[in-house]
């Protein structure tokens, strides 16, 4: 449960990651080296050096206590004063002694808590500069001390842990750029996967560590067979499409001069099988000049539309629809005006009105063609898309025929461009909606 709710905090790319696993060894030794070192060494030796100034303050009260005078414990405390370094003040006033210690003082607790140990020290003051001014009430009177605070504290231990933590600042982003250099090939790589998915063959150099280039090479095998695999279905459906023409060009010619009440069947029949001929070529067609290109898909449905409307199809522009100059994006046009005349040719043939729209989110532009006819059932849109696959019951075979390949193509030209084919029902005119999903 813990590290379920500890997951969706994780950050999510691989930068984020390989940083996440960078800094926090890092962090985590610096903060139990300052905390071990702060709470045992250092709070260690505060307290030794402490202990002895204050053995050195008692030493002090009891000298001016046992001095014969007053003038002869003046004579002492200056005498102790110059030998140990400390100012000795019989005419300070005890409301000049300031006893706040400061929150970050961690020091400063310490010398206190063992300075006040001492039954003459009254207050401790640790606000001037970096000295001690303390308070001894004595039986001479009150008596000022002030001595510097590197006699009861250490100054390096506050440079080693600056010093620790700006290097380790430093070295780990030293480190991330060392980092960042590795890392990018992966980057690289993903994004020539992607754009593979798009469509897109952009070169792709192999750098980085050695397994990192073994995965590249596999990336270029692996985008070379499947080209490979593209280029020999169209060569094969080709030349099927050209061993099949002949012999129906020569059964349409030799049914020319038959009686024409006889040939009629039989005309019909070969323009059926020259039908199934274009479907199939069509279906395994890859056009090697239709590249991506930067395509306002505004303009490219205004002119899927012009096409329409000279055929006399009855193809009307759908509501909201986007603007032309508004969007623009890398399109293989000719693959998408053949996908979007498919789904036009599907919506008249089982219904009498078609309508077509495009438009644009943040990251997708989908095209939609909407139809009023009998529409698939939800149950069978997944299988609508299957090549060969002819759903009798949702559709009017009394109305065209084909060999299941319409939607088929159009799903094939939507991954052509990294997206999908999304079917649906049409709230506008109860029928069948298709959509080309591509992403931006």
């Amino acid at each position: 449960m813990f590290f379920a709710w500890l997951k969706q905090y994780m950050p999510r790319s691989l930068y984020g990651r390989a940083t996440l696993i960078l800094l926090m060894p890092v962090v985590a030794v610096q903060l139990i080296v300052s905390v071990v070192f702060i709470q045992r060494h250092y709070d260690w030796v505060t307290r030794q050096m402490t202990q002895t100034v204050a053995e050195e303050l008692a030493y002090l009260a009891q000298g001016i206590a046992e001095a014969p005078d007053a003038a002869a414990a003046v004579v002492f405390a200056e005498g102790f004063g110059r030998a140990m370094n400390m100012k000795v003040d019989f005419e300070a006033d005890p409301d000049s002694v300031n006893p706040v210690v400061q929150w970050y003082d961690l020091s400063g607790h310490a010398m206190r808590r063992f300075l006040e140990a001492v039954p003459e020290v009254t207050v401790v003051d640790l606000q001037v500069g970096w000295r001690v001014r303390l308070w001894l009430d004595t039986s001479r009177g009150g008596v000022a001390v002030d001595f510097a605070r590197t006699r009861v504290a250490a100054r390096n231990p506050h440079q080693l842990i600056v010093i620790m933590l700006v290097m380790g600042a430093f070295l780990t982003l030293i480190s991330f750029f060392f980092l960042r250099n590795q890392l990018r090939p992966i980057k690289r790589m993903a994004e020539a996967a992607a754009e593979f998915g798009k469509g897109r063959n952009v070169p792709f150099t192999l750098t980085g560590a050695t397994e990192v280039r073994a995965a590249g090479t596999a990336f270029l095998e692996m985008r070379t067979r499947i080209e490979r695999q593209v280029q020999t279905r169209s060569l094969m459906l080709s030349g099927v499409g050209h061993d099949l023409r002949t012999p129906l060009t020569r059964l349409r010619l030799a049914l020319s001069m038959m009686d024409g009440k006889e040939a009629g069947p039989l005309i019909a029949d070969v323009e059926d099988m020259e039908h199934l001929v274009d479907a199939f070529l069509e279906f395994g067609r890859q056009d090697a000049a239709d590249k991506p290109e930067e395509v306002d898909p505004a303009v490219l449905l205004g002119q899927v539309i012009d096409d329409a409307e000279r055929a006399g199809q009855a193809v009307h522009l759908g509501k909201a629809s986007l603007e032309a100059g508004t969007v623009s994006l890398p399109l293989r046009p000719l693959a998408l005006r053949r996908a979007l005349d498919n789904l036009i040719g599907n919506g008249l043939r089982y219904g009498s009105e078609v309508r077509i729209g495009v438009r644009a989110t943040d990251r997708t532009v989908i095209f939609s063609v909407e139809d009023n006819g009998p529409g698939i059932p939800e149950a069978q849109r997944d299988e609508a898309i299957r090549p060969f696959t002819r759903l009798d019951p949702a559709r009017n075979q009394n109305k065209g025929s084909g060999v299941g390949l319409g939607l088929a193509i159009v799903a094939d030209v939507a991954r052509m461009h990294g997206g999908s084919l999304r079917l649906g029902q049409s709230e506008a005119l109860g029928g069948l909606v298709a959509e080309i999903v591509i992403p931006r």
